[in-house]
């Protein structure tokens, strides 16, 4: 695939929407993406609607223009795997809460041994530094956290309601594919 990302590799581990929809505009760029999921696979494959169990419709969205592989992380020869794939990428882009990726030794300063120039992105819902760090975020909860269904109300729902759409996750993939790009950029 050509495009402006066309030779970079990006390796994602990163599961439901937020980060791979980040994931996906950098495939959409031209980079080579490649997804690492556990052996269950990624949660959101079973999002519905899907005709195929495991093919979510939101799923192949967010995924298109990726390879895959399954790895078991906390299984040394798949940890040893996954740092052979970040030795030959550019970025790696994760949404594993950071505690989880130091305990699984794939924390920066780690993946850094093996890839000096890797630009490593953790994306989460709230700040890693705020009260709230350690507590997974999807969507809604970030809706009703902005306080967007009290404003869909003041704008004229009948009551308060999310927006009918992934919002959040998408707003800051996109921001998470616009820092990897700037972030490339300086690095050349």
């Amino acid at each position: 695939m050509s495009g402006p990302l066309h030779g970079v590799r990006v390796l994602d581990l990163t599961t439901v929407v937020m980060g791979p929809y980040a994931t996906q505009i950098l495939g959409d760029f031209g980079a080579d993406v490649i997804k690492v999921e556990p052996l269950e696979g990624d949660v959101i494959r079973q999002a519905w609607p899907f005709r195929n169990p495991g093919m979510g419709a939101i799923f192949l969205n967010v995924n298109r223009n990726k390879r895959s592989v399954a790895l078991d992380l906390k299984q040394s020869p798949a940890r040893e795997a996954c740092l052979q794939l970040a030795k030959r990428s550019d970025v790696l882009v994760y949404n594993i809460r950071p505690q989880a990726m130091t305990r699984l030794k794939l924390g920066y300063e780690e993946v850094k041994k093996v890839n000096p120039k890797i630009i490593y992105v953790g994306c989460f819902g709230y700040s890693q530094r705020g009260p709230y760090a350690a507590k997974a975020a999807y969507d809604d909860m970030i809706q009703g956290a902005s306080g967007l269904p009290w404003l869909l109300q003041k704008q004229g729902a009948a009551e308060p309601r999310y927006a009918p759409m992934i919002v959040a996750d998408r707003s800051v993939g996109q921001q998470v594919a616009s820092a990897v790009s700037a972030a490339l950029y300086h690095r050349e």
